[in-house]
């Protein structure tokens, strides 16, 4: 018998039907183990020793792997084909050692770029030794992610509250977001103009831009005002023209090649809209497997390289795909040959492409996320492998009869559309394009203007990142690797220090000062060429050229005291630092030239950075005399925190409704006085946007919907801690956002509360369902989505996990929830909180009740009995390495 163990149970599945009988295909989920979170988990003193931490849920499917072990021959290990994979590959070996389950059996790594038959069958024709090369470079990034994480973010929350983390990529990352709006913030608009004229040169008319005024080439902003515009039109109108000069430039245009990591989150951006973490999702399914015919079949090959380089087989399968759909024509003489820019062979696998070039995306009808990015895999690895676009650049000069004003016309012609007719990179700037078609006109020949025109323009700042942008960004900067960009701004939307608008990555407040409080303190660690200077080492490392021990010692050496000297400095020195440096941010300067650090209420306090348990805030140096407090964030008009005015009057009451910002966000006031009524601005809603009407709207709340049919007791709307609900006799229902609880109707809250009681009556307390999807594939259970009190989710018997963010409930399908389960499961969570009190008090009322039972029933005291142990909780296995 062999055992063999991947990662994920619809792996498992498919590979079990390919290696028959003889073969017991079973899954880790994921990591078995990882290093408990919390100190001495990586022990510097210890020459860098790791405790790792078993997990209950990876314990039991280890002893399935122990117990199935028993009289195998082979044990096999067929994780991912990187250094995750093998790094998990290494975990289980060393578990299974420690329970003394290998035994006599032979251990062998194999690894397959795609889940086909063929490239399993080939994969178990060639095993090898697991590479630790691979595992010490996995073990030298875990341990620096650890000790980064755990010794500057204890600085964090202690100098600078309300921070959340600081991670070793994830805090490079976010101050390249932080850097770009500063650079947006510092940008001062240029007027500018230009001058076209529409000309005819004997044939149909076309678009020329003057270059030449007065004898002299034009640079951008030598027409800086309407006066020198009109002027240069004028002259263009004027003047009469002959083409002096036709430039026509053959090229070509080759294609991009077969997609790596980074290339496809990109393109995934750009054209799709998805995410980078909505990007992997799907790519992790499609090279699991998607059922066709009856047969699961893995549609693309490995998802997390930095490799483009593409197999001799699937090369020649391409060529005689483009030749029978395109033609022969579009395929070039000699296949191209990629080679990869990544610095580490180890890390270089095969490029990103479908598992077979004749699955045409059109015939496969995959739906969703599934369909839409085979589609976008398959045309770029067809693309790949098709001739060059040919093209012809056209230039037509033009000048007056006295030779000081010259016009230009420049465009392009698409001779031969090659690789054209399938794919086109998608641009980063869509207004970066190269003119169209031009006339056929004769050098020399009496050109006319017909009309001229002046447009006035104006210079804007480099734009806020994208997903795409900053993955290649990073990676053009050498921070991190590709497999890890999804995780890392995941991780920076989900600690909030950055928010996206219109798919832009915009920091938050708190996110700002994290990183100006690094760049303050621990500006070494956040520099571009030290965090690259760092990933070139590690792949030293998995190269087999550097010790992984030596490298941690030398980050430590420096990185252990700084943090010891940041935690001896005040926070008071620490905050009159970050005053400082954000200083053009907090106090602009005043239209007036009064000083913008002048309390706006007391007109003698000198506003300066203050910090509470909440985290950082501006406040008057007068206080407690005077209260004045905003958030932090850039003031308007200099000395007015952002959004703090008068809405109006309310007609009621006759009282004056204030629009404030408070440290925890901006809010609506009625009147002055001791207690004022207030009421925070809910979720999605922004100050700017605020006025009278809305102002009054919250104030008003909980708003009374209607009577309820069954009791006429009142069923009232609201905004509360958790968000906008209806309520009635003490059931909460969710809305689906803020406005709906002006909008919501008796019949609509009558639903929700009707939904809400029935989920609460099967005796789980459970929400209410949105869509049920079938049945889970290893146990028959019934999988649903849910509507949860912080979103929907999907529930698998105990294991719930959320919907991803941006994800249409409604649209989730079978094998998208068993995937989340699966990667739920992994994260060793059933993502349900255990009732710890209840637990406790059960606990503590057994014995009680036991020795009350045994109680001998005479007066005389009995003997005190040892109190009864409490139940023990299943340990989690902690192992040394």
């Amino acid at each position: 018998m062999n055992v063999v163990v991947v990662e994920s149970p619809a792996k498992a599945k498919t590979i079990n039907k390919y290696l028959g009988s003889d073969y017991k295909v079973l899954a880790s989920y994921g990591h078995v183990r990882d290093l408990p979170a919390k100190d001495g988990s990586v022990r510097p003193d210890d020459d860098f020793a790791m405790s790792w931490e078993v997990d209950a849920k990876a314990a039991k499917r280890l002893n399935d792997i122990a117990d199935a072990m028993k009289g195998a021959d082979h044990l096999i290990l067929a994780t991912d084909p990187d250094r995750e994979g093998e790094a998990i590959s290494w975990h289980v070996l060393e578990v299974l050692q420690k329970k003394k389950a290998v035994k006599g059996a032979t251990v062998q790594r194999v690894v397959f770029n795609a889940i086909t038959k063929a490239a399993v069958t080939e994969a178990m024709k060639n095993p090898r030794d697991i590479d630790m090369e691979l595992v010490d470079a996995y073990l030298a990034r875990r341990a620096l992610d650890y000790l980064v994480g755990f010794t500057l973010s204890p600085v964090l929350w202690r100098k600078l509250p309300g921070s959340r983390s600081a991670g070793r990529v994830q805090s490079v990352a976010l101050r390249l977001v932080v850097d770009r709006e500063i650079e947006i913030e510092k940008f001062r608009t240029q007027e500018y103009w230009t001058v076209e004229g529409d000309v005819s040169a004997g044939g149909d008319p076309f678009t020329a831009r003057l270059v030449k005024h007065d004898g002299k080439r034009l640079t951008k902003f030598d027409l800086g005002n309407e006066t020198a515009a009109f002027a240069a039109r004028d002259a263009v109108k004027a003047a009469s023209f002959k083409v002096s000069a036709v430039e026509k430039k053959p090229g070509r245009r080759s294609p991009p090649p077969p997609f790596t990591t980074s290339t496809l989150q990109q393109e995934a951006s750009r054209k799709l809209g998805f995410s980078a973490q909505r990007t992997m999702q799907a790519a992790q399914r499609l090279y699991e497997g998607v059922d066709i015919g009856g047969e699961t079949v893995g549609l693309i090959t490995y998802m997390r390289t930095d490799g483009v380089q593409t197999a001799p087989e699937a090369l020649d399968e391409a060529r005689g795909v483009i030749a029978g759909i395109y033609g022969r024509e579009y395929v070039p003489e000699k296949a191209r040959i990629y080679s990869t820019k990544a610095k580490n062979a180890q890390e270089a696998h095969e490029a990103i492409r479908p598992t077979s070039l004749a699955r045409n995306p059109g015939k496969m009808r995959l739906e969703g996320d599934l369909g839409r990015l085979y589609e976008l895999v398959w045309k770029r690895m067809i693309a790949s492998q098709m001739e060059s676009a040919r093209i012809e650049r056209t230039t037509i000069d033009l000048d007056s009869a006295d030779g000081r004003t010259g016009l230009r016309a420049t465009g392009q012609v698409v001779l031969f559309d090659g690789y054209l007719a399938v794919y086109e990179e998608g641009r980063d700037d869509p207004d970066d394009e190269e003119g169209g078609r031009l006339p056929q006109v004769n050098d020399g020949a009496d050109a006319r203007v017909i009309a001229a025109k002046a447009d006035q323009h104006f210079t804007e700042p480099p734009p806020r990142y994208s997903e795409a942008s900053l993955v290649k960004k990073m990676e053009e900067l050498g921070i991190g690797r590709p497999s890890t960009y999804a995780s890392v701004l995941t991780v920076l939307r989900d600690r909030e220090y950055v928010r996206m608008d219109k798919n832009r990555f915009i920091p938050e407040d708190k996110g700002r000062l994290v990183t100006v409080f690094l760049e303050e303190f621990f500006l070494r660690y956040v520099e571009y060429d030290f965090t690259a200077d760092l990933e070139e080492k590690l792949d030293q490392v998995s190269a087999g050229d550097l010790d992984w021990k030596v490298l941690l010692r030398e980050f430590w050496k420096d990185f252990h005291p700084k943090t010891e000297e940041i935690l001896n400095v005040s926070t008071r020195e620490v905050l009159d630092g970050l005053d400082a440096a954000l200083a053009p941010f907090l106090y602009p300067q005043k239209a007036d030239g009064s000083d913008p650090r002048t309390c706006p209420t007391c007109g003698s306090g000198h506003l300066s950075m203050k910090t509470s348990r909440f985290g950082p805030f501006v406040g008057c140096s007068n206080y407690p005399e005077c209260r004045y407090t905003r958030p932090i964030g850039q003031a308007e008009d200099g000395d007015k925190p952002s959004g703090d005015r008068e809405l109006g009057v309310d007609p009621d009451t006759g009282q004056t409704v204030y629009l404030k910002a408070g440290r925890f966000g901006p809010y609506v006031q009625l009147g002055e006085g001791e207690k004022p009524k207030r009421s925070s601005l809910p979720k999605g809603w922004s100050a700017p946007d605020m006025d009278l009407e809305k102002g009054l709207r919250l104030l008003r709340l909980p708003r009374e919907v209607g009577l309820h049919p069954e009791d006429s007791q009142p069923i009232l709307a609201g905004i509360g801690k958790f968000g906008p609900f209806v309520l009635h006799n003490g059931t909460y229902a969710n809305l689906s956002g803020a406005d709906e609880v002006f909008e919501v109707g008796v019949n609509r809250a009558v639903s929700l509360i009707a939904e809400k009681r029935a989920g609460r009556a099967n005796g789980r307390g459970e929400a209410a369902a949105l869509k049920d999807l079938g049945v889970h594939p290893t146990d028959g259970a019934p999988v649903r989505v849910l509507s949860g009190r912080y979103g929907p989710y999907i529930k698998h018997g105990s294991t719930n996990a959320n919907v991803p963010r941006g994800s249409d409930p409604q649209a989730m399908t079978l094998e998208q929830a068993v995937t989340l389960l699966a990667e739920r499961e992994a994260k060793g969570g059933s993502g349900k909180k255990k009732p710890a009190r209840a637990a406790k008090a059960k606990a503590k009322a057994e014995p009680k009740a036991a020795a009350a039972k045994k109680a001998p029933a005479k007066k005389a005291p009995a003997k005190k009995k040892p109190a009864a142990k409490k139940p023990a909780a299943k340990k989690k296995v902690a192992e040394e390495v």
